[in-house]
């Protein structure tokens, strides 16, 4: 192997970590701005459940420099969003109802845990249930809880025209 094989080599090994380290990150850019825009980093994408992380900064916190109970709403709408996207074949989705407990506060500085789960997939509506938790930073998973939701969508919507690649990206990432 000659010197410029070898660089290009070592060039492309180092940005597949690169991609690696930052799969999350680039996956969550792509299928919703807002929550990438806070942060938040998608891990799992499936019809049966999604997860991710948002490490807590000053960007998603309330004037007390905890985690916004807002931006909990924010994620628990979006992950059920793609969630019944995904479980209703594709077919466009629209959030009817938003319920939300807060437990604990997450502070700045922390990561929060995030999974999203279906309660109920029918025909024409679905329940979705998300989980917030602290992280354990001393063992990387799940701490105390702090808050836990219920989104109600309205599924099997037609997709207009103008948007019909609108679930090309979860279909990217989707594990069925």
């Amino acid at each position: 192997m000659d010197a410029t094989s070898s660089s290009s080599s070592s060039r492309r090994g180092q940005q597949q970590q690169q991609q690696a380290a930052h799969g999350g990150e680039a996956k969550t850019k792509e299928l919703d701005a807002p929550l990438h825009a806070l942060g938040f980093e998608i891990d799992v994408v499936s019809p049966r459940e999604l997860t991710g992380r948002l490490p807590v900064t000053p960007i998603c916190c309330q004037p007390f420099k905890v985690l916004h109970g807002g931006v909990s709403a924010l994620i628990a709408e979006g992950l059920a969003s793609m969630g019944a996207h995904m479980a209703s074949g594709y077919s466009r989705v629209a959030g009817v109802q938003l319920s939300i407990n807060h437990f604990r506060s997450a502070a700045l500085g922390d990561t929060v845990l995030v999974r999203a789960a279906p309660v109920h997939v029918g025909r024409t509506t679905q329940v979705w249930e998300v989980k917030l938790w602290k992280m354990d930073p001393s063992t990387k998973e799940k701490g105390a809880q702090i808050s836990e939701s219920r989104v109600t969508l309205l599924c099997n919507l037609p997709v207009p025209e103008s948007v019909r690649d609108a679930g090309d990206a979860l279909k990217k990432y989707s594990k069925l």
